[in-house]
């Protein structure tokens, strides 16, 4: 049955409309808002999947270039299979809020697509399709607990604007995304422009309130058109075998805890778990299930143990940091290169330089980006102790290396002032927890080795959360086991001036304002400690870029002249380019942008397009090449591809009969500019530079 529901949000009509399009889905709807149509259908299989112990769900989300009457420009001229980084973060925003939300034991493969249809190049789609997904499980038989709704905040002239449109966003000093239900925030993540801490949660909670008709018109959806949800049968637990498990790992799990190196602990609990099954199932019979319920009992040992002692794992202190050690200029050919250290997170960070034409071009439905700074993460296998195929980035290592770049982007040098294209790459050397924050303290200090001039130094710290009952324990920097069996990881960047950038992601029903509240607090504590810690390595951007950077100088000409130094066919500037191993940029307006491999290249070559694009001065002498003989005079060439005429009565202060008597062609003559008229004729003289006879 075709039902249509709609809300005014931020003052743009957001509608959602099911039983006309995809009715074979298991929930299917279309939502608009403009003229941007996104329809995102859910698709649950009838059975459950055979031995999986977790939710298999997928999300795509996919931006078709026939939404803005465009053809893609690749070769096959069609959606290429892999998934662009904006879709891939788009597919990651529409998981984080959903995926808590479904009941334990559903395994059956569920699958949410979500598909811009049309777009307005105005209203962006991303936030249309995360209410969507949740609309589409919503109707479908699918046990979801929804709904869920997300919307774009920004900030502009002081006031919050909610979905802002693509030119609002260009004056906006805030773009967050937020998801969340009736009573909660369930997700976040965006930029800032060095906002304070209440800035950035008054921006959240003003979305929360503002979403809130958008989940009515869901419930509202659901009621009408909604389909009665599969059973989901609850695993059950043998309370006394989980008993018994409890009974005996008691002190084992204390002294699993108490460990603070990872791979010591992980051998712990490794010796712990084969202990229990030798004893409980010497057989092997019943490994899964003792698997499955001394993880459990690990979990609520570790939560209790953090809220009712207030100690973590290994000991430390709610809002300590683990110890930091940072040092730069570690790579000796790289441009600028950091390592930085905290705890047993590592990450390896180069900084490199490049001209505009080593921007990245992105197509994106508002058309192609020519992108200036790119962060790159990777994730490689071993820093985590583990062997696996290397299959290029994940949609972990997108997600994290874009994080990273929006926290770091906003103390990026004006392009005016430092036209470089930057590229920042970081390796992971190991990881025990908040592997893209050490991404953006190691990439900060190597765009400073750099000589990048950012504006402020950044640095990144990851909270988490327990919450049991009412006892709230919030824990600054945390670990690999503090963020798989705690509640939260919310992870802030920021200056000593304030947040750039924000992530956050929870497995329980959300976090409210105050829980919020008291962990940007914290995370500001944290991330001024780990800034003086990184002072200790690097304090600002060195005063010059590296030696190994290539030099960028730049030079205004005639724009008359462009076709000098360009040559037919662009001869002249491949010849430059080639021969002084540089790249060369000239825009309409003449200004000449040089990137050459070191100093003495680049200036050997300015000095050449200085040559070339010269213009004669009156006055000023030339040392010229005679190209011709006329009967009037000689033509004389004093620049590249300029020639002056020197009349017969300039040749010598004496009467010359003929001019062939002074000058021949190929001569090389000094000479000096007396005029040089509005149609560009130059008049040169040789009788100027010569004594006058004493007769």
């Amino acid at each position: 049955m075709f039902n249509k529901v709609e809300a005014e949000i931020g003052g743009k009509t957001i509608s959602i409309e099911t039983g006309k399009i995809a009715k074979q889905a298991s929930g299917s709807v279309i939502v608009r808002s403009g003229e941007t149509v996104v329809l995102v259908t859910a698709v649950g299989a009838s059975s459950p999947r055979a031995n999986v112990d977790f939710l298999p769900l997928t999300i795509e989300y996919q931006e078709k270039l026939a939404s803005v009457g465009r053809i893609p420009g690749n070769y096959f001229r069609r959606e290429i299979g892999r998934p662009s980084d904006r879709e891939v973060l788009t597919c990651r925003m529409i998981d984080r809020p959903v995926r808590p939300l479904f009941p334990k034991g559903w395994s059956n493969e569920t699958q949410v697509i979500a598909t811009v249809l049309s777009a307005d190049q105005e209203t962006i789609p991303d936030v249309l399709a995360i209410t969507g997904a949740s609309a589409a499980l919503s109707l479908s038989n699918i046990p979801f607990a929804g709904p869920v709704a997300g919307g774009r905040i920004g900030l502009i002239d002081g006031e919050y604007v909610l979905n802002p449109t693509e030119t609002e966003l260009k004056t906006s000093t805030m773009d967050i995304i937020v998801a969340c239900t009736k009573n909660a925030v369930v997700m976040v993540e965006g930029e800032a422009d060095e906002l304070s801490e209440d800035e950035v949660l008054g921006g959240i909670f003003y979305a929360f309130e503002q979403l809130q008709p958008l989940l009515d018109i869901q419930l509202e959806l659901q009621k009408s058109n909604g389909k009665e949800k599969i059973a989901v049968e609850s695993p059950v637990i043998d309370e006394a075998l989980k008993s018994k498990i409890k009974e005996i790992t008691a002190g084992g799990l204390a002294d699993v805890f108490e460990t603070a190196d990872k791979m010591v602990r992980s051998d712990k609990y490794s010796a712990l778990k084969k202990a229990v099954k030798d004893e409980l199932d010497p057989e092997g019979e019943r490994n899964g299930e003792i698997s499955d319920l001394l993880d459990s009992c690990r979990k609520s040992y570790m939560r209790e143990r953090t809220v009712n002692t207030k100690t973590r794992i290994g000991g430390r202190g709610f809002t300590e940091v683990r110890d930091i050690n940072c040092e730069v200029a570690v790579l000796p050919r790289t441009h600028g290169s950091a390592l930085f250290t905290r705890g047993e997170t590592q990450a390896l960070v180069s900084a490199t330089l490049g001209s505009e034409r080593d921007r990245q071009r992105v197509e994106t439905l508002n058309g192609e980006l020519n992108v200036r700074f790119m962060l790159h993460y990777n994730f490689p296998p071993y820093c985590v102790g583990e062997a696996r195929m290397m299959r290029g980035p994940s949609r972990r290592d997108i997600g994290h290396g874009t994080l990273a770049n929006r926290g770091l982007s906003a103390v990026l040098p004006d392009a005016t002032d430092f036209p470089y294209s930057i590229r920042v790459v970081s390796e992971i050397m190991e990881s025990n927890g908040s592997s893209s924050m050490a991404s953006v303290c190691g990439g900060s200090m190597a765009m400073m080795d750099a000589g990048i001039p950012i504006k402020r130094p950044v640095s990144g710290i990851a909270m988490g959360l327990i919450k049991e009952g009412d006892n709230v324990a919030i824990l600054s920097d945390i670990l690999g086991d503090e963020d798989h069996l705690g509640d939260m990881d919310f992870k802030v960047v920021g200056t000593i001036d304030g947040i750039t950038a924000l992530q956050m992601d929870i497995k329980i029903d959300g976090v409210n304002r105050d829980i919020m509240g008291t962990a940007l607090a914290q995370a500001k504590e944290g991330r001024m400690h780990i800034l003086s810690e990184m002072e200790k390595g690097i304090s600002g951007a060195r005063d010059e870029v590296s030696d190994h950077a290539p030099k960028y100088m730049v030079h205004k000409i005639n724009p008359d002249k462009i076709r000098d130094i360009i040559g037919p066919g662009g001869k002249i500037i491949k010849e430059l380019s080639a021969e002084f191993d540089a790249k060369i940029e000239v825009d309409d307006s003449g200004l000449v942008k040089i990137f050459a491999q070191n100093a003495v290249l680049g200036e050997a070559l300015l000095n050449k397009v200085k040559a070339i694009t010269a213009e004669p001065e009156i006055g000023a002498t030339y040392h010229g090449v005679v190209r011709s003989i006329k009967e009037f005079g000689a033509f004389v060439e004093i620049l590249p591809g300029t020639d002056g005429l020197v009349h017969i009565s300039e040749l010598d202060h004496k009467r010359v009969a003929k001019v062939s008597d002074v000058l021949k062609e190929g001569d090389e003559v000094d000479v000096k500019v007396l005029d040089v008229d509005n149609r560009g004729r130059i008049r040169l003289s040789r009788k100027a530079l010569l004594e006058m006879p004493a007769e």
